[in-house]
C-alpha cells in the first residue's frame, strides 16, 4: 500500500506539474501562489487516491467472491467423491 500511494503521489505530481501548454505562453500570473500549487496537487492526489482506493476495494470484493464460488465448488466435488465411495 506504501508503494502505491508513492506512485499514486508522484504521478499526482507529474499530472500537475505537466500543464496543459497554455501557461507557457501566457504572461506571470501575480494571483497564484506556489501554495495554491501545491494545495492543487495535494487535491489531485486525494482524488487519484481515492479512485485507487475504490478500485482496491472492487477488486477485493471480486476476488472475495471468487474463493467463495471456488470453496463452493470444493464442497461439491467432495459431496460428489463421498457418494462415489459409498457405491
Amino acid at each position: 500500500m506504501k508503494k502505491l500511494f508513492a506512485i499514486v503521489a508522484v504521478a499526482a505530481a507529474l499530472t500537475a506539474c505537466n500543464g496543459s501548454g497554455d501557461e507557457k505562453t501566457s504572461t506571470t500570473d501575480t494571483t497564484k501562489t506556489p501554495a495554491m500549487d501545491a494545495s492543487k496537487t495535494a487535491d489531485t492526489a486525494v482524488k487519484m487516491m481515492d479512485s485507487a482506493g475504490k478500485m482496491m476495494d472492487k477488486m477485493a470484493d471480486t476476488a472475495s467472491k471468487m474463493m467463495d464460488k471456488a470453496a463452493d465448488k470444493m464442497k461439491d466435488a467432495s459431496k460428489m467423491v463421498k457418494e462415489e465411495a459409498k457405491h
